[in-house]
């Protein structure tokens, strides 16, 4: 199971850290992704991280998005910065191997 929180509103510029706690599973043994919704669009993949702990981040959020996880908390997390309002959208982990996403969470920057 993948559960997400941390999203909300928030003004251009701002920040947000989502988390996802996963349980039934080893996270830390497991490829994970972050991946989004905007309204009325498809998803779209903006952050991989892997068992090695190797990240990779999709050219639109380069530069201002971390992917990271805690493994004793057993925990995914995607730091945003400098958020623009086209990074409105719900937010998704991934389980890569099987596809299992969570129920997401909503980020909406606007002023």
């Amino acid at each position: 199971q993948l559960v997400e929180s941390g999203g909300g509103l928030v003004q251009p510029g701002g920040a947000l850290r989502l988390s996802c706690a996963a349980s039934g599973f080893n996270l830390s043994a497991s490829a994970m992704s972050w991946v989004r919704q905007a309204p009325g669009k498809g998803l779209e993949r903006v952050s991989v991280i892997n068992r090695a702990g190797s990240t990779w981040l999709s050219d639109s959020v380069k530069g201002r998005f971390i992917i990271s996880r805690d493994n004793a908390k057993n925990t995914l997390y995607l730091q945003m910065n400098s958020l623009k309002p086209e990074d409105t959208a719900v937010y998704y982990c991934v389980l890569i191997e099987t596809s299992l996403r969570g129920q997401g969470t909503q980020v909406t920057v606007s002023s």
